[in-house]
């Protein structure tokens, strides 16, 4: 795939002075109702590094990126609707061109609280982790309807033994939409095919030895719109691209790791969060 370049990010002047940004991207398509609230909710600034949003509209075809400019976002239109794998790439590489200490990605459509922020990505500013999952399996409070709830258990039980191969034997939530990334694990990242991200991006970073850790987070089902995943569609797309990404991840591992080192899988780390004021 030709590489992204972010002309929006490239017109921002950082403050060498300055800490880095945490760079918070919200992938979007048509969630012109919610997207505004979810960029005026999230923190100004998180242990000490401010915190830029980038809307990625992903071709979307009422008001989503007008709503997330005028909350204060930046926002990248792809244009045309490309999926939400690629949103995350090009979500990537705006985060790697305002030199991000941290790049999260979080939902547009309201499920996830962006005031939780801050406990997602500590565990990469303390140093303690390069991959953070936010778990809505971990104990905060859960608002999610059965079906979706059962699905999202069968998933992460299939992701939970591709995992073990690779040392990390706590996974909760394989398909949660409130992840953070290192500096080092974005910059390496690979995002195989354009529909979605979430399996396929665990399996690439693990397996290249990047550091994996969960922190609770809250959850409540959308209040407006319908989520693109449709079961049928969904595993005819995903399974194909974890299996490939197996396969890539299986000749990677024959060869050096990210520490160069290969005698001992990366520990799961699971860093504790206290629920969020409301």
């Amino acid at each position: 795939m030709p590489p992204f370049k972010c002309e929006e990010c490239l017109t921002v002047s950082l403050d060498p002075a300055g800490p880095n940004p945490v760079v918070l991207v919200l992938p979007a398509h048509d969630e012109e109702v919610t997207v505004g609230d979810v960029v005026r909710r999230a923190p100004p600034e998180v242990h000490g590094h401010p915190v830029t949003i980038v809307v990625v509209d992903d071709g979307s075809t009422d008001g989503t990126a007008v709503a997330a400019q005028a909350a204060g976002a930046t926002v990248r239109s792809l244009g045309r609707n490309r999926g939400l794998g690629a949103a995350v790439r090009a979500g990537l590489t705006c985060a790697a061109e305002r030199q991000a200490a941290a790049v999260a990605f979080l939902d547009a459509d309201g499920e996830y609280a962006p005031e939780e922020l801050a406990a997602l990505v500590a565990p990469i500013l303390d140093g303690r982790a390069d991959y953070v999952i936010g778990s809505r399996f971990a104990g905060l409070p859960r608002d999610m309807h059965p079906h979706r709830w059962f699905g999202n258990r069968v998933l992460t039980l299939g992701m939970k033994l591709l995992v073990r191969r690779w040392g990390v034997r706590g996974l909760s939530d394989g398909q949660s939409g409130y992840r953070a990334l290192s500096p080092a694990a974005a910059a390496d990242a690979e995002i195989v095919h354009d529909f979605n991200y979430a399996q396929v991006l665990t399996l690439d970073l693990v397996a290249k030895g990047y550091r994996y850790a969960e922190v609770p987070i809250s959850y409540r089902f959308r209040q407006h719109g319908r989520s693109f995943v449709r079961v049928g569609p969904y595993l005819r797309r995903v399974v194909p691209a974890v299996w490939r990404e197996l396969r890539t991840a299986a000749v990677a591992s024959a060869g050096t790791s990210v520490t160069d080192t290969a005698a001992e899988p990366p520990p799961i780390a699971v860093a504790e969060a206290s629920s969020p004021a409301r």
